[in-house]
C-alpha cells in the first residue's frame, strides 16, 4: 500500500495506488491562494517533465514582461522610387515573430500594400527574418515524424504556421486521384499518387509524400476505399522563406500584382520608406490559442519574442530561457531545477517541479494581468483541451486548468474555485511510460479540491 503522508489526502493516495504507477512517478502540489497554506503535496520539489503545462510559464512571463496589449508588427518597405503603380526597386517585408500571421492576415496586409498604389514590383522581394537567429531545425528530432504540424520550427516571418492542407479525392472512372493544396502555391508542381485497391488502413503512411520547395509528389498509392480525405501536414523539406515566397507570389498575382525579381533574404536600406504594416492581435488573445488549444508553434514564437525584446539582438532559445529566469528571480521564485528547451513543453528535456509551477501560478494570481492569464486556460468541462473531461462532475466550469500530454507524461496545472468559495492552485505532473493511467487520478484530484477545499 502507498503510505499516506500528512499532505497526501487518502482518496488521492488510493487513486495513485489504483493506477499502478510507482509513487516516485507522481508529483503534486495544492495551495490555498488566500492564505498560502499548502494543503496537499507529494514529491513537490522533484523535477518532472511538464509537457504542455510549460506553456503556462512562457505565456505568464510574456504577459507580465510584454503586457497584455503587446502586438507584433509585420512591415513592408519600399526600397526604390515609386512611379504610378510601379515600384522601381525592391520590396522588403520585415517580420517580428508574429505567432499568428495566418492567410487572412497576409491577404489584408497585401491589400493595404495595393491600396498604397503598388502593383508592379520591378525589383526583388527581400525577406527580413533577422529578429530570430536562423538555426538549423531537425523536424524529426522530437518524435521521428517531421510531417506533424506541431514539429514546425519558429521563424521571424512565420506564415500560417507553415502548414499545408492536402485534399485527396479518388476518381474511379478516370483511375486517378485528384489532389489540391491549401493555401494555393504559385507554380508549384504536383504529382498525384496512384489510385490503388485494398483497405484504407494507414493511408497516410502509404502515401509517402515528399514536399520540397519545387513541388509535391507521392511515393505510394491512395486506396479507392478511403474516399475523400484531408490531411494537414508540415512540408518540412521546404524552408520557411520558400513557403512564404510561394504563398506571396500566388496571393499577389491574384490581386493583380506583379513581382519581376527574385525572393531573397535582405533588410531595408537606410533610404527605404515604410509603406504599410500589419499589426497582430494583442498578446492577451494570442495566449488563449497557446493555452486553450496547446499550440506548440505559437509558444515557441513567444519564447523567442521574449528573448528579442529583452536583449535587442537576434533571438535564440537560450536567451528566451534567460529572460524567463530573470523574471522568476525578480518575483522571488527560486527554480534551480527548471530546464527550458523551447518553452512549449514539446520536449524530452524540459523540467520543472510541481511546487515551482504552483508558486508561479500563485504569484500570477496576485499580478494585474491575472484575469487575462486565467481566462487563457481551458475551462474544465467546457473548452480547450479540458472540454471533454469532468463534464458531469461538480468541478466543471469551476476550474481553469492547462493540460500536458506526451507519450510518457500526463500533467494538469491551474486554478480551482472550490465549493467553499476559496480558490486553490493545483499542479500534478506524472512521468512514466504508462502515464496515461494517471488521468483518472488527476481528475479525482481536481474534483477533490473542489469538494474539500
Amino acid at each position: 500500500m502507498l503510505p499516506v503522508l500528512p499532505l497526501l489526502p487518502v482518496p488521492i493516495a488510493d487513486a495513485i495506488q489504483r493506477s499502478g504507477l510507482p509513487p516516485e512517478s507522481v508529483g503534486l502540489y495544492v495551495q490555498e491562494l488566500a492564505t498560502g497554506k499548502v494543503v496537499a503535496a507529494f514529491h513537490e520539489d522533484a523535477p518532472f517533465n511538464p509537457a504542455s503545462t510549460m506553456k503556462l510559464v512562457t505565456s505568464n512571463a510574456a504577459l507580465e514582461l510584454l503586457g497584455p496589449t503587446f502586438t507584433w508588427k509585420t512591415q513592408a518597405f519600399a526600397d526604390g522610387a515609386q512611379q504610378g503603380d510601379v515600384l522601381r526597386g525592391d520590396l522588403v517585408i520585415r517580420g517580428s515573430g508574429d505567432p499568428k500571421l495566418v492567410l487572412e492576415s497576409l491577404w489584408l496586409f497585401l491589400r493595404k500594400l495595393r491600396a498604397r498604389g503598388i502593383r508592379d514590383i520591378q525589383g526583388n522581394l527581400l525577406l527580413d527574418r533577422s529578429a530570430f537567429e536562423e538555426v538549423p531545425e531537425d523536424a524529426s528530432a522530437f518524435d521521428g515524424d517531421p510531417l506533424k504540424p506541431y514539429n514546425v520550427g519558429p521563424d521571424a516571418l512565420l506564415l500560417n504556421y507553415k502548414a499545408l492542407a492536402l485534399r485527396l479525392v479518388p476518381d474511379e472512372a478516370r483511375h486517378r486521384v485528384d489532389v489540391s493544396i491549401d493555401p494555393p502555391l504559385q507554380h508549384y508542381g504536383l504529382q498525384p499518387p496512384r489510385l490503388v485497391k485494398g483497405e484504407c488502413g494507414d493511408w497516410k503512411a502509404r502515401l509517402q509524400p515528399m514536399l520540397d520547395g519545387d513541388g509535391a509528389r507521392f511515393g505510394g498509392g491512395y486506396p479507392l476505399s478511403c474516399g475523400e480525405k484531408a490531411w494537414y501536414i508540415h512540408p518540412w523539406q521546404m524552408s520557411h522563406a520558400r513557403y512564404f515566397e510561394l504563398v506571396f507570389r500566388r496571393m499577389w498575382a491574384d490581386m493583380g500584382g506583379q513581382l519581376r525579381g527574385e525572393v531573397r533574404p535582405g533588410a531595408p536600406s537606410p533610404q527605404a520608406r515604410l509603406v504599410t504594416e500589419w499589426e497582430s492581435a494583442p498578446l492577451s488573445e494570442i495566449i488563449r490559442d497557446i493555452n486553450k488549444y496547446s499550440n506548440n508553434v505559437m509558444a515557441r514564437q513567444l519564447l523567442l519574442t521574449l528573448a528579442y525584446k529583452a536583449y535587442a539582438m537576434p533571438a535564440n532559445t537560450a536567451r528566451g530561457a534567460a529572460a524567463v529566469r530573470a523574471w522568476l528571480t525578480a518575483k522571488g521564485i527560486q527554480a534551480p531545477e527548471l530546464v527550458i528547451e523551447n518553452g512549449s513543453g514539446l520536449s524530452r528535456v524540459e523540467r520543472i517541479a510541481p511546487a515551482t509551477l504552483g508558486r508561479i501560478l500563485a504569484a500570477s494570481f496576485q499580478a494585474p494581468t491575472m484575469p487575462e492569464f486565467m481566462s487563457s486556460m481551458p475551462l474544465v468541462g467546457y473548452d480547450g483541451t479540458m472540454r471533454s473531461r469532468l463534464k458531469d462532475q461538480s468541478v466543471a466550469g469551476r476550474a481553469h486548468v492547462k493540460t500536458g500530454m506526451l507519450n510518457d507524461v500526463r500533467a494538469v496545472a491551474g486554478y480551482v474555485l472550490a465549493a467553499s468559495g476559496k480558490r486553490y492552485v493545483v499542479t500534478c505532473l506524472v512521468n512514466h511510460p504508462e502515464a496515461g493511467r494517471a488521468v483518472e487520478m488527476q481528475d479525482l484530484l481536481l474534483q477533490w479540491v473542489y469538494l474539500n477545499g
